[in-house]
């Protein structure tokens, strides 16, 4: 168990909705890590949260989550959100899907990390890296937001 209040950093915390299977995910993620250490310069903190049904997609099961985590040194904790409660809180939507919050817990970028799409888009602009940026320098994050596009949330049967 993790809490939001452990989870903040100096300068704001940014909560990511990402998983195993996505190749939305998987094109970004060595990027994302890197940006990730990156903001922990700047006082802001990361948690990444896998909120799909794993019965129906066994490659985000706990087990291969630990595993992706390990394998990839991730600088972040990287939770499961069993009940899905946590994604329907947020109003998460997709993998990846990013929510960047101030140091008051006042969300300021709900966006894409940046123009690629299933695979990395060549000399594309950091989005996430600089509104991040933005909101560890001034409490407020950019005015102009690009929704993030991914793989679908794989909500459990009713």
């Amino acid at each position: 168990m993790v809490s939001l209040d452990e989870s903040m950093g100096k300068n704001g915390l940014l909560v990511m909705f990402i998983c195993n299977h996505c190749p939305y995910v998987k094109a970004i993620l060595p990027r994302l890590i890197n940006d990730v250490r990156a903001l922990q310069t700047l006082g802001i903190n990361t948690v990444a949260i896998m909120s799909n049904d794993p019965s129906e997609y066994p490659e985000d099961s706990f087990e291969n989550m630990q595993k992706i985590a390990e394998d990839m040194a991730f600088p972040f904790p990287y939770l499961l959100d069993d009940t899905q409660e946590v994604a329907k809180a947020y109003g998460a939507v997709c993998t990846p899907d990013f929510f960047g919050f101030n140091n008051q817990f006042q969300l300021q970028y709900r966006g894409r990390f940046d123009e690629s799409r299933k695979e990395t888009a060549p000399h594309s602009t950091r989005d996430l890296l600089h509104a991040m940026k933005q909101i560890a320098e001034t409490g407020q994050g950019p005015r102009e937001q690009i929704a993030s596009i991914g793989c679908s949330i794989k909500w459990r049967e009713p």
